[in-house]
């Protein structure tokens, strides 16, 4: 019994070193490429019209990052085009396609293990186009707004890992029909992701 404990020991300690190191060191880059859900909060705001509510939508991502200093690093998003649908009161008003670029400053936690999250801030800007509507000629403003990140990376070797996150946007937009005033779309969305990371 006493001779198992320290081979149980020796093993653990075993796999513990074979796990990959996550620590990120100054002027490293990563490269990910993934999905990204883009859920706007459940109210959205109040148009001339009535209650407005914006739809999910999925769509590829890709994220670079690089470490300015060690675990330290400035991510930028980017993906392909968001379309939303509108509705107000429950009723269809159109949809409209957004891209929202964010950077972020990010510190990742030197955990030593494959395990790796981290969190950070920044800034998203928000631009809309292609809007369509039945109604007339419908128009939502560019946006800037805050931005805040957390998730985790666990390590597969050295230089690949597959991350996990999720971010809030801050997003409120003014909206126009023929030129005239409807209201703010305040969309301030939770962005849930997976991607796969390659760090060179």
């Amino acid at each position: 019994m006493h001779t198992m404990i320290p081979a149980a020991v020796a093993a653990s300690l075993a796999l513990l070193a074979a796990a990959p190191a996550a620590a990120q060191s100054a002027g490293e880059m990563t490269f990910g490429l993934g999905l990204g859900s883009v859920m706007p909060k459940s109210d959205n705001g109040t148009l001339t019209a009535g209650d407005l509510e914006v739809g999910n939508e999925i769509q590829p991502t890709i994220t670079f990052e690089y470490f300015i200093r060690d675990n330290l690093g400035i991510e930028i998003l980017a993906a392909t085009p968001f379309k939303h649908d509108l509705k107000v009161d429950g009723s269809g008003i159109g949809s409209i396609k957004h891209l929202p670029p964010t950077v972020t400053l990010q510190y990742h936690f030197p955990t030593g293990g494959a395990f790796a999250p981290f969190i950070g801030a920044g800034v998203t800007y928000v631009t809309f186009f292609e809007e369509s509507s039945p109604l007339g000629d419908l128009k939502l403003d560019d946006s800037w707004g805050l931005s805040v990140h957390a998730g985790f990376d666990y390590w597969l070797n050295d230089r690949n890992a597959i991350r996990a996150d999720v971010r809030w946007m801050d997003i409120d937009s003014e909206v126009t029909l023929d030129g005239g005033d409807l209201g703010t779309a305040e969309i301030d969305p939770v962005v849930v992701g997976v991607s796969y990371i390659w760090k060179f």
